[in-house]
């Protein structure tokens, strides 16, 4: 999914990527430049270069977005306000980490803020949480929610209605970063280090926010085991 070209031209009207006018760097083929190379010139005002890199990132912005905000017009909005973020910013970018730590941290971050502006508004939850995971480190429901074939056995389907249901609620008790630690480590399998650097903080901060997000979802599902 390209930015969009408003998305660009809003970023040119806010006065922070130098104008259309700036001088574009000359180069032999913007695919074939590494990550290094591709931002460089990109902070230099090539605005084919910035393409480039919405270009080798988009799918892996929108899929992160949308695990963690679950539906597609939320993760949509994820996907054009962090890139936007990204195009206003990227002068500050000292390349101290990766290109794509950097990017990872500005969609987690746009992820959070729109999960803490839901749960301000009860009346605007997320309508799907997939749980046919088996999840590390745990032993009470998350182990024993197998795959099965609900089609053939009717009682099971609206068992497992009813478990998506109780699930769902219960997550959204969570805090907005409870959430977010939760679903980075059991849903996507990051490592703790790896998503204190993509939130900012550190991999101690992840193990408390990891420890009391299991806690709370095993008190609300208890009697699921």
């Amino acid at each position: 999914m390209p930015l969009p070209h408003w998305t660009l031209a809003l970023a040119d009207n806010a006065g922070r990527s130098g104008g259309t006018n700036a001088v574009l760097a000359t180069v032999t083929s913007l695919p074939e430049l590494d990550e290094r190379s591709l931002v460089i010139e990109a902070q230099a005002g090539n605005r084919a270069a910035f393409e480039e890199l919405v270009r080798r990132f988009d799918r892996d912005v929108l899929r992160l977005a949308l695990n963690l905000m679950k539906r597609p017009e939320d993760a949509r909005d994820v996907y054009q306000e962090a890139f936007l973020k990204v195009y206003r910013n990227l002068h500050r970018f000292r390349f101290e980490c990766s290109f794509y730590t950097w990017l990872y941290r500005i969609v987690t971050n746009v992820c959070l803020d729109h999960l803490r502006r839901r749960q301000a508004r009860p009346e605007d939850q997320a309508p799907e949480i997939h749980v046919n995971r088996q999840e590390e480190g745990t032993r009470d429901f998350f182990e024993f929610q197998r795959e099965h074939r609900p089609a053939l056995d009717p009682e099971r389907r609206l068992m497992g209605k009813e478990i998506r249901s109780r699930i769902l609620k219960a997550m959204e008790r969570l805090s907005p970063r409870e959430r977010v630690v939760f679903e980075m480590k059991h849903y996507q399998g990051l490592k703790l280090r790896a998503i204190g650097d993509a939130l900012g903080t550190t991999e101690e901060t992840v193990k408390n926010s990891l420890f009391r997000a299991t806690r709370k979802l095993r008190q609300e599902l208890g009697e699921l085991r």
